[in-house]
């Protein structure tokens, strides 16, 4: 395969993907134009992927930059919006680097082991009622916010004031149980690094 895996149609997506949050990065006091770039960012998420597997394109570089590009955008959109909002970014990579160092490109179907609360958020892919809340917190509460910034919920959606807590709540909570997944991966995989540590001898 080689490096001919970088110039697979879902990966090219990819590289799309990321002109685009640099695009969105720089568009951001223009909600406008933000709002746009940020959606068709967001949109070709669900395109990669099914476009490696209709052509048969899957491949571990692939899900590695998928998770990437990702967290690139919800990283941008949270340092964006509040000055600790490196701090959700930076527990984002470290379960990313936990995750793909241990578990490799197929870590969504390693968690057969895991709490009961973790296996329902994580079953089958996070194609489930709890799964989609949790992805939508994830994914949607530093978009949802930006919009209650920017004015977009309320005069460009004309969304009353008690949806707009209301979606806040939601998001909010399906960040949270996003959250509970993220903390019970580093702490796995810290496990993981530490159970074959030789224990020193006493002098």
């Amino acid at each position: 395969m080689g490096f001919q895996v970088l110039l697979y149609w879902p990966n090219i997506i990819g590289y799309i993907r990321i002109g685009l949050v640099f695009a969105a990065w720089a568009a951001y006091d223009s909600p406008a134009h933000f709002v746009s770039l940020y959606s068709i960012f967001v949109a070709l998420d669900g395109v990669d992927g099914w476009l490696a597997r209709r052509l048969g394109q899957c491949s571990s570089f692939g899900a590695w930059l998928d998770v990437v590009v990702d967290n690139l955008g919800r990283g941008m959109l949270w340092s964006q919006l509040y000055q600790w909002g490196w701090l959700v970014s930076a527990l984002e990579w470290c379960v990313f680097v936990c995750n793909h160092s241990a578990r490799g490109d197929h870590w969504k179907n390693s968690f057969t082991s895991s709490p009961l609360f973790i296996r329902v958020i994580i079953a089958n892919g996070f194609r489930t009622p709890v799964g989609l809340w949790v992805i939508s917190g994830l994914h949607g509460l530093p978009v949802w916010l930006y919009g209650c910034e920017q004015g977009v919920l309320s005069h460009w959606l004309y969304l009353p004031l008690w949806s707009q807590c209301v979606g806040t709540l939601l998001l909010a909570a399906g960040r949270l149980m996003a959250l509970s997944a993220e903390m019970w991966c580093v702490w796995t995989h810290v496990q993981f690094l530490t159970r074959d540590e030789p224990e020193e001898k006493e002098q």
